[in-house]
């Protein structure tokens, strides 16, 4: 699977700080705080990708040399929708981008034994239907998480669904492909596979322990 095969349903962010950050937070020795900061850091470089696309129109302004007709965003406030727990760190490096974003959570953990997600919570905004929806998790391994976010997600009424992580397996990204070829994903690494457990590798380990220190 390459990049240009799933083009434009998936962006690969290459950018050299992205990757840069990227690599610190693999390492084994890197420390929570700073894992949690660099999480941050590079949401907001990714948040600059998934949200590229964003409504835009003009109104008159006046600057101190003359009136114009500027470039605001158009239409209403954008939704991002954090995936508990991990997903938390990228939403509160997107929200010092976007701090007028509404807000939505949903829970889910991955029962070890199938593999398979298990609800246990959904808080959404009104009025999806109207917004442009950005679902973030740092990790997009079997996918069946992800997609059953987003099913939640369309069931709630959106229909303008975006998909942001940082990390990303083969084998996740065929999944949310086959059952959301509609909702575009950007990442900042496709990487190996996975291992028997499910998770990435090479990976970085469990994002959620290593950003809240509970590895």
């Amino acid at each position: 699977m390459t990049d240009d095969d799933l083009t434009p349903y998936l962006t690969h962010v290459t950018h050299p700080l992205v990757q840069h950050k990227l690599t610190l937070m693999r390492r084994e020795e890197t420390s929570t705080a700073a894992f949690r900061q660099l999480l941050r850091e590079i949401s907001q470089l990714l948040a600059y990708e998934v949200t590229r696309n964003l409504a835009m129109t003009t109104e008159r302004i006046k600057t101190p040399m003359q009136e114009m007709d500027a470039p605001v965003l158009d239409g209403k406030k954008l939704v991002l929708v954090s995936i508990l727990r991990a997903g938390n760190g990228l939403l509160d490096g997107i929200l010092e981008l976007v701090p007028s974003a509404r807000v939505g959570f949903v829970g889910l953990y991955r029962d070890e034994d199938t593999l398979q997600p298990v609800q246990y919570y959904f808080k959404v905004p009104q009025a999806l239907e109207d917004r442009m929806v950005i679902a973030v998790d740092p990790m997009l391994a079997t996918g069946n998480s992800s997609v059953a976010a987003i099913d939640l997600l369309k069931q709630a009424g959106a229909t303008n669904i975006r998909f942001l992580c940082l990390l990303a397996a083969p084998e996740g990204i065929a999944r949310m492909k086959a059952a959301h070829p509609d909702v575009p994903i950007v990442t900042a690494a496709i990487d190996d596979g996975l291992n028997d457990q499910g998770y990435i590798i090479p990976g970085l380990g469990d994002a959620g322990d290593r950003m809240f220190g509970t590895k």
